[in-house]
């Protein structure tokens, strides 16, 4: 096997960067075996490290035209390739970094980074042979037995896989185009009213700075709402029962156009009545003045923390009954949704510090659902409600924290 490529260095390596086949990489690539351990143990353990994510690679590159991945990187010991340098000119200048590696038949190649992308390859041209002639960008490293190079090569393995970072929220915000999540999310920004212009804002926090008097939410508890809204619409379309897993694959690979504008219909549908219905929310559009404040707290809609418990509080409802989106979001106009007033005062609200209090989702959306309508609650769920509100108050007696769970008003439904 004869392959061109370009010779490089860096620190102590001296790597060479060229690109396979998948047919190349199913037949030459190895999983990790005594490479880099001597005890069968941990060479197991490098093996368990596998995991079903090189199925889901598998699938993507069955599904995705568009496929692209990032360079594998592969060791070669036994027997090193040859290198057989090519005198390039150009410009008056001349290099000697282009060649061939020439590879014997004694050789052994496995993957330092990229042992998911070497197995979901394998599978997918066993799926589908035609693909066997996509090419992937490698990076070809030598490995030796010797233990002092040994470890250096187990270093490399550890290097490039702890530190290698999965793509930020923002940024699949920003650019995905499978994501239909992100798709719809960028859509709302540039068309729906109450997200567009100077009304979301980019921020890395959970909270918006109090400074800021015209955002209505941050981008990444858009995308967070309309995430639940998608699992919301995917599973009462297809009749599945809920999956995390059947939602991350959903993810995976953009739907054809119909389905897009389907899921774009609801969106329009859940925020337009949102938009409509809410009290709060039609004087802000109305007047631009939001209901967010330093020293009052404000309305919990305008808080991120309190919108996304809010918005997953409503699609259970609809889940739960017959009641459409405007009545529900016309009911909670009846809700006392001030965060400096009971109930939220000392969950979502410090008073003393007059600051926003974190990680209290579970129980805003609790104690949402128990104003709106207690009976949607499990009895689990109210049990639940019990103790974290009560971690919250700091309270300790269970006869107590009833009293004051009795004492909250609820909506009086007709």
């Amino acid at each position: 096997m004869k392959i061109p490529a370009i010779r490089s260095k860096i620190g102590e390596w001296t790597y060479y960067v060229t690109s396979l086949t998948f047919q190349q990489v199913s037949d030459h690539v190895s999983k990790v075996d005594e490479e880099l351990h001597e005890s069968e143990v941990l060479q197991d353990l490098i093996q368990r490290s596998i995991t079903d994510n090189y199925l889901s690679i598998k699938e993507y590159i069955l599904n995705q035209p568009e496929m692209f991945f990032n360079s594998l990187v592969l060791a070669v010991y036994n027997d090193y390739p040859k290198w057989q340098e090519i005198e390039v000119k150009y410009d008056n200048k001349e290099t000697f970094k282009i060649g061939l590696l020439d590879f014997p038949g004694k050789h052994k190649i496995f993957p330092v980074d990229g042992q998911h992308r070497v197995e979901g390859i394998k599978e997918a041209i066993k799926a589908k042979p035609k693909m066997a002639n996509n090419e992937i960008g490698v990076i070809f490293i030598g490995h030796s037995e010797e233990p002092q190079l040994k470890k250096r090569t187990r270093r490399l393995f550890t290097t490039l896989n702890r530190y290698a970072k999965p793509v930020s929220l923002r940024d699949i915000i920003a650019l995905d185009e499978d994501d239909i999540v992100a798709i719809l999310t960028r859509r709302l920004i540039e068309k729906f009213k109450l997200f567009n212009e100077e009304k979301i804002v980019d921020i890395k926090s959970k909270s918006i700075p109090s400074s800021n008097k015209k955002a209505f939410t941050s981008i990444i508890t858009l995308y967070q709402v309309n995430l639940e809204i998608c699992k919301f619409h995917y599973f009462q379309k297809t009749g599945l029962k809920p999956s995390k897993n059947r939602i991350e694959e959903f993810l995976k690979f953009r739907p054809d156009q119909d389905t897009i504008k389907d899921y774009y219909t609801f969106y329009l549908h859940f925020w337009t009545n949102f938009s409509a219905h809410l009290s709060a929310v039609k004087e802000f559009l109305n007047n631009e003045r939001i209901p967010r404040d330093s020293q009052t707290g404000g309305n919990l809609l305008f808080r991120p923390i309190g919108i996304l418990p809010f918005c997953k509080a409503v699609l259970r409802i609809k889940e739960a009954g017959e009641e459409t989106f405007d009545e529900i979001f016309t009911n909670f106009n009846k809700a006392n949704l001030d965060i400096a007033e009971e109930p939220w005062t000392r969950v979502l609200w410090d008073d003393v510090r007059k600051k926003m209090l974190m990680n209290a989702g579970t129980v805003t959306y609790l104690l949402l659902l128990y104003i709106y309508d207690s009976t949607i609650l499990t009895q689990k769920e109210i049990e639940k409600l019990k103790d974290n509100y009560a971690s919250k108050l700091g309270i300790e007696d269970p006869k107590e924290i009833k009293l004051i769970l009795d004492s909250i008003p609820t909506l009086e439904l007709s």
